[in-house]
């Protein structure tokens, strides 16, 4: 929680070709960029027949990373937000890597789902373009992932994130460089596949103009313009233009184009088979692009967050009323959290106010899962919100908030905690345990109170917790619950006692 707004905020992208760094100042709520770093990683071929990183790939993305931590190891923790993609969601050996590109960086780095990739993008491309409420396709084509987004004004309202990018396409179709025009067509329907389920969904909803992000599209309208074939953006003819001039190289050695960088041209035509799909799938004539993509969309999304604007506390909403929660019950519930967190002793990395943010959205949707089957409903709750598509959360946040609902009542489940990034793999099991005292000592779901008690954990596995002797005795079921609730806290290695004053 912020006492006033940071003067700088930054964005790191590790995308799965390129890594992308910007840096703004925030002035009267807006922000200003003043620094842009951009390196060509490509992470997505650095991976290996078992889907995992190369050492050679993962040096090659924590130099960046060092570099990129220069920059950025005077801003305090919060200012940044770090964010991996589609290739690091997908290798076997990411938790590991991710470990080391923390410290590489000095920030915490989230991996996020496409459909939140999706969101993000359209953030970032909304705020770059002219305000309007019309609808507009926003496309944007990474290394390993493609979002198609339609949306009016900031709002995104229909999002998808498809298996394929420039350099997956590339490597598929064109890894040893020949372009040839029975490739080309095999890639264009590879991409057409891809494109298939959401097709007449897309064209149904409609849109006002189309809108290209991404280095992809950048790279290919700025290829078109130089060489005369549109005026402005990408158009029908001038890609149909473009193909030619590739099968007519042949070979990325022979390829010769105004305004290709040398550093694009190995994932070039993957872009534009997926670009050539695209306009054919979706019926488009002319696509404009976009200064904007994801980074912008992290630092807008981090602006809302500082702003008390969190879309996090959005989504846990809609998710409990969807699953019809019994908001007085968890209002309850947080009162009594607010009253132990205040004086419980947290972890020098957690900070109090966001660990009472995590364990109210806790206490919200611990219940969820009842509309399943009251049967485990812990377990259930734990699994909606693991793999809903929660806007503005991370993988591993999703993760967290599963592992500390999972762990409500009976025998504690310390397994899904082992999964979490640090710190929370450790702290988020005191949090855990806050959460199960707060949801038994209000089990009755009535309105009596609870009386003023003691709450002492000075470390992370042993609490001590004090009432006043007559509210115990008067309310035998209430003891009997949390002399219970030693015993399975025990067997998880946590020591819990609980006195009479």
């Amino acid at each position: 929680m912020w006492s006033k707004p940071p003067e700088f905020v930054a964005a790191v992208d590790l995308g799965s070709n390129s890594f992308h760094m910007i840096v703004a100042q925030v002035k009267d709520g807006q922000l200003h960029v003043i620094d842009r770093l951009r390196e060509m990683v490509r992470l997505a071929g650095g991976l290996d027949s078992r889907r995992a990183l190369t050492d050679e790939a993962s040096q090659r993305a924590l130099a960046c990373l060092e570099r990129f931590g220069q920059r950025l190891r005077n801003m305090p923790q919060g200012t940044v937000r770090a964010v991996g993609t589609n290739t690091l969601r997908s290798a076997r050996n990411s938790s590991a890597f991710l470990l080391e590109a923390q410290r590489a960086l000095g920030h915490p780095i989230e991996v996020i789902a496409g459909i939140e990739e999706a969101r993000l993008i359209y953030l970032g491309v909304a705020h770059s373009l002219a305000a309007n409420d019309e609808q507009r396709l926003v496309v944007d084509i990474g290394g390993g992932s493609t979002e198609f987004i339609i949306g009016s004004g900031t709002e995104p309202l229909h999002k998808e994130s498809l298996h394929m990018g420039c350099v997956s396409m590339s490597n598929a179709h064109f890894a040893d460089g020949k372009i040839t025009s029975k490739r080309f067509k095999h890639a264009i329907m590879d991409a057409r596949l891809e494109l298939k389920p959401i097709e007449k969904e897309f064209k149904q909803e409609g849109w006002h103009e189309a809108v290209g992000a991404s280095g992809t599209f950048r790279s290919v309208g700025k290829v078109i313009e130089a060489n005369g074939w549109s005026k402005a953006g990408i158009t029908r003819e001038g890609l149909d233009q473009l193909i030619e001039a590739l099968l007519d190289a042949g070979d990325l050695a022979k390829l010769e184009l105004a305004g290709l960088a040398d550093e694009r041209k190995a994932v070039f035509s993957g872009g534009v088979a997926i670009i050539k799909a695209a306009f054919d799938a979706l019926d488009l004539d002319t696509m404009k692009i976009s200064d904007g993509a994801l980074r912008e969309g992290l630092l807008y999304d981090l602006m809302g967050r500082i702003y008390q604007e969190d879309i996090r506390a959005n989504s846990v909403n809609m998710l409990a009323s969807r699953y019809h929660v019994d908001r007085e019950q968890s209002a309850r519930i947080t009162t009594t959290l607010r009253h132990c967190i205040k004086q419980a002793t947290l972890a020098d990395e957690i900070d109090r106010d966001e660990a009472l943010q995590w364990l109210e959205w806790a206490a919200l949707l611990h219940e969820i899962g009842r509309d399943i089957a009251h049967s485990q409903y812990p377990k259930h709750s734990a699994y909606i919100i693991e793999h809903a598509d929660l806007a503005g959360f991370s993988q591993q946040d999703q993760k967290l908030l599963a592992a500390m609902v999972r762990s409500q009542r009976r025998k504690f489940a310390s397994k899904p905690f082992k999964q979490l990034v640090a710190p929370w793999d450790k702290s988020a099991i005191s949090l855990a345990v806050i959460l199960r005292l707060a949801v038994l000592l209000h089990r009755s779901r009535q309105h009596n109170p609870v009386p003023s008690f003691g709450f002492d954990q000075q470390q992370r596995k042993t609490i001590r917790i004090s009432f006043p002797a007559v509210w115990l005795e008067n309310n035998p079921l209430s003891r009997a619950d949390l002399e219970q609730e030693v015993a399975y806290l025990k067997s998880a290695g946590i020591e819990l006692t609980v006195v009479g004053q």
